[in-house]
């Protein structure tokens, strides 16, 4: 309407004058309700045509739309094993929380005989490895004691021998045969006696150490499991919607505990479609403007900051059907996020609330470079001076939306 009226001042307006006072045609003598058609058709027709084009080159370079939101990221409140709740942390169904504090607690009882269970296994391996450090020092004992043993059977063997070589028949053949046997016999019990000391001191240094280790890691394990019991939150924010209470059972696959919203989230950007149409136009770097349900009557300046290169409608996972066109009802719309052009433009907004977003193509620089024709410099002057009815156009909406939300929508 707006396009209407600006376009008819200069078209329909000057036909009126030039019939009026050019022609002497007034109004309910020669220009009636039907001649009017007849009598103002060239200044009618240039005014449709004018304003098909003002509205076509207003929407293309400057587009808008009525999908810009202020989405934000929710974490559920899941735990990672399934469990009842013992105890809850957070009174009412919503509340502050801080970044790693506890929200509610699993029943731990079975994770902590577990725990239990692996200290008394390390007390067990500590005592054996106590008794092992004993048999070591008794099988070094009865080592010394074999090679005495040996030693002085040797030195008799020996003494014996020497008798024999200095005269013969002094001493029997049988006995030194005896002796030797002694000797053999006693080297026997000292090989014995070392291999009793080396598997002592390989069950002291490897096997019970070894022993050790898996209890202390079963251990940490089951302090793993039982720290798991206990729900706290990742960041820093506001718990809602929730209602757990104690006696529920939670499970990690089928329900969660509530909802936890991130501190700040939906207040740094608006994620606003635009139409495909306007792929080419949208820039990083664009001026736009928004006005929110949420802050009636307030035209919020922003900036593009993102502009999404791939459409959403056009996604689709890899499966045993193939992929008909015609599955894509609706056409997808270019995703730009937008960040207020000055710090805390957001404030006063609510986090997931609807807005209607503008977005102005700019050739201020593109025209002072000097690098274009007198033409097309004053083409894209127009194309920026026509931004301006795009403003007031979301002005007029910031004015009405109100309105339109509590009287005519009946709510």
């Amino acid at each position: 309407m707006l396009e209407l009226m600006l376009c008819s001042l200069l078209t329909i307006l000057p036909d009126y004058l030039f019939r009026r006072f050019g022609q002497g045609k007034r109004f309910g003598k020669e220009i009636t309700l039907y001649s009017v058609w007849f009598e103002l058709r060239w200044g009618i027709v240039t005014c449709l045509m004018l304003t098909i084009g003002l509205i076509t080159l207003i929407f293309y370079y400057h587009p808008s739309t009525n999908s810009a939101t202020l989405y934000y990221r929710t974490v559920p409140i899941v735990p990672e094993i399934n469990g009842r709740v013992a105890e809850v942390y957070v009174r009412g169904v919503s509340g502050e929380v801080e970044q790693g504090a506890p929200i509610f607690r699993l029943d731990s009882s079975t994770q902590k005989a577990a725990a239990e269970s692996a200290r008394r296994k390390i007390a067990e391996v500590e005592a054996a490895m106590v008794a092992a450090q004993s048999d070591i020092l008794a099988s070094e004992g009865k080592a010394q004691e074999a090679r005495s043993a040996l030693q002085q059977a040797i030195d008799e063997l020996e003494t014996k021998q020497e008798l024999n070589r200095r005269g013969a028949g002094i001493v029997a053949v049988r006995e030194i045969e005896r002796l030797q046997n002694v000797v053999n016999g006693r080297q026997g019990s000292v090989a014995a006696a070392t291999a009793a000391k080396q598997t002592a001191e390989a069950q002291f240094n490897t096997l019970l150490p070894a022993q050790k280790a898996s209890a202390q890691a079963a251990l940490a394990q089951a302090e793993v499991e039982i720290a798991k019991t206990t729900i706290r939150a990742g960041v820093k924010g506001r718990v809602e919607q929730f209602s757990l209470r104690s006696g529920d059972i939670v499970n990690p696959f089928m329900r969660s505990a509530g909802v936890l919203i991130p501190e700040g989230a939906g207040r740094k950007a608006i994620a606003a479609g635009f139409g495909q149409i306007e792929a080419q136009v949208m820039k990083v770097g664009m001026l736009a403007e928004v006005t929110c349900i949420s802050k009636p009557w307030t035209v919020i300046p922003m900036v593009v900051t993102g502009v999404q290169d791939f459409i959403a409608a056009g996604q689709f996972r890899g499966g045993e059907q193939l992929i008909d066109a015609q599955q894509v009802v609706r056409p997808g719309t270019i995703l730009v996020f937008l960040e207020p052009l000055y710090q805390g433009g957001l404030e006063g907004v609510t986090p997931g609330s609807s807005c209607i977003a503008n977005a102005y193509t700019g050739n201020h620089e593109l025209i002072e470079s000097g690098k274009l024709s007198t033409s097309k410099k004053l083409a894209l002057h127009a194309v920026d001076a026509v931004g301006v009815v795009h403003a007031m156009i979301l002005r007029i909406q910031a004015i009405v939306l109100p309105i339109q939300t509590l009287v005519f929508s009946g709510h």
